[in-house]
């Protein structure tokens, strides 16, 4: 049950236990403000809700709720070792927040009377949560209890379209087999886009977006969540024309806009009726065109102030991190920037899972304005990056690899038919590789986010590698590149790759330009299939 905090019913100690929790300093002081300037309470709400949407952020954990997959035999069912798996181990660092997932689409591992609870076979995360219930505290409720004892935020996420069960056969809910003519279509249908996730629900029938808003209902009548985040990248399919490769329409548009009206207002009564703001937050494609061509009026959204966070990206990225950003901000709402896992195949994606990668990753986002780092499908709690991306003043002193690209932009347009026409931002991988017919220039943008000069003062210079992975080159003198107005020479290549020692006066915080023409003489077009800045800090001498 949500509980309402009022500071005068505590004693002295629990009252500076309360007030450590920077929501309830938040719930206080607009209480305070509402008795001394006599302002309507909605109208305290509404600003304390703003003051909340606010509060610092460092990094966002988006757990997908599968903590307990894969258990060992005998292994204690208790809460604690559910909370040792991922989360005990972040008290201390730079996470903030925790958004938690209780599961697939009406199949969720906490209690309701709304959605659906079942066992599946020890392979199944979800049957330690289960148990954990029986014994009296579900998956979500431990979490709550846990993030509010050390002063985290937790939200509670609801994966707007999850469809793993067009997969398994086992994550199926029983309203979904109850309703299949709710559903995008049958396992045998061929559809043209939406990754051909037959299961995905059909946001187009009213009963559909009636059964989501009494699930967000639900959870906020149970539960001492800080707010619900609509997670509408996993996945991103809503309305039938979608899947046939025809257009979405504004009146589609109109019908998802209507159930997030719904779930604020809600949400604001709850919140007057309980004391203190609730959040909404949602994880949206980088683009505005993006979102409105699979139904999401993502512009409207925040001109009607109807959502407090935004999340951007997943399985890919369309516009840098600037754009998403420039949106947020203009309407007043704090933008957190998805790292997460890069799903490019072999030794590159490898090297994009690195520390080194994911500390270049937040820094560009850090540069671009962003309020925080969002991080998704990342889960070792002891990992170094829970404290250290969150700081970018600390941040910038470390080891960073940069690539122009983490992650590839081919699923924009899986999931929709002519998707990579929102793409405005260069890619390059191995899967999204650069022809070079000779004497055309093609040009590379790479973010950067350090100042590589920081610490000159102190002495403490980078070793700055640029390095440049070919195919289809036969010499270093095939190739001629500039970065950012300045000829480079000396290239040594070996094997694919091309490298060269560069300068602290040739990389700029910011976007670097590199220009690369192959030279006449190539007999075949060379392939430019990745770029690396590596960035290593020491002392010098």
């Amino acid at each position: 049950m949500i509980v309402s905090l009022d500071p005068k019913r505590f004693g002295a100690m629990a009252l500076l236990a309360v007030l450590a929790a920077p929501l309830w300093t938040i719930c206080a002081h607009a209480q305070e403000i509402s008795r001394t300037e006599n302002k309507p309470a909605e109208v305290t709400m509404k600003e304390a809700r703003k003051k909340a949407a606010h509060r610092q952020r460092r990094i966002i954990f988006n757990n997908d709720g599968n903590d307990c997959r894969d258990p060992k035999p005998g292994e204690p069912r208790t809460p604690e070792n559910f909370l040792s798996k991922r989360t005990t181990a972040l008290v201390g660092s730079q996470v903030d927040a925790i958004f938690y997932c209780t599961g697939v689409f009406n199949l969720y591992t906490h209690k309701s009377e709304e959605s659906e609870m079942e066992r599946h076979g020890d392979q199944y995360a979800e049957d330690w949560a289960w148990e954990l219930a029986q014994q009296g505290r579900d998956s979500l409720q431990v979490m709550v209890d846990f993030g509010h004892q050390h002063g985290m935020e937790v939200f509670w996420t609801m994966r707007m379209n999850d469809t793993h069960d067009s997969a398994d056969p086992a994550l199926l809910c029983r309203w979904k087999k109850a309703h299949p003519e709710y559903l995008m279509g049958k396992p045998d249908d061929k559809l043209v886009s939406g990754g051909r996730r037959w299961s995905a629900v059909n946001y187009g029938v009213p009963e559909v977006r009636e059964k989501v808003f009494r699930i967000l209902k639900d959870v906020y009548s149970r539960y001492d969540v800080d707010g619900i985040e609509m997670d509408f990248f996993r996945h991103p399919i809503y309305f039938k024309p979608q899947v046939l490769g025809q257009p979405v329409t504004q009146e589609h548009c109109d019908m998802m806009t209507d159930l997030v009206r719904r779930v604020r207002r809600m949400t604001e009564e709850a919140a007057l009726k309980h004391g203190r703001p609730l959040l909404v937050a949602v994880r949206v494609p980088d683009s505005a065109g993006y979102c409105a061509a699979i139904g999401l009026d993502l512009k409207r959204w925040l001109q009607e102030d109807l959502i407090d966070l935004m999340a951007v990206t997943c399985y890919f990225q369309l516009s840098p991190w600037e754009e998403s950003v420039r949106l947020g901000h203009q309407y007043g709402v704090p933008v957190y920037p998805c790292l997460s896992e890069s799903r490019i195949k072999g030794e590159a994606g490898k090297m994009r899972h690195s520390l080194q990668t994911y500390r270049a990753r937040a820094m560009n986002a850090w540069n671009s304005g962003a309020d925080g780092i969002y991080i998704f499908n990342y889960f070792n709690p002891r990992a170094a990056l829970w404290r250290e991306l969150g700081d970018a003043k600390a941040l910038e002193k470390l080891d960073k690899d940069y690539f122009v690209s983490a992650r590839s932009a081919r699923e924009a347009g899986w999931w929709l038919l002519g998707g990579k026409q929102f793409v405005t931002l260069p890619h390059l991988s191995p899967e999204d590789p650069l022809t070079l017919r000779p004497g055309e220039k093609q040009i590379v943008t790479l973010p950067v986010g350090d100042d590589v000069r920081w610490g000159e003062s102190e002495g403490i210079v980078p070793d700055l590698k640029l390095r440049l992975q070919f195919d289809k080159l036969a010499k270093a003198e095939d190739v001629s590149i500039t970065l950012n107005g300045q000829p480079l020479r000396n290239g040594g290549l070996s094997g694919e790759w091309m490298e060269y020692a560069l300068r602290l006066e040739q990389i700029v915080k910011g976007g670097n330009r590199f220009e690369i023409v192959a030279g006449p003489q190539c007999k075949a077009a060379p392939v430019l299939k990745d770029l690396l800045l590596t960035v290593r800090y020491r002392r010098s001498k």
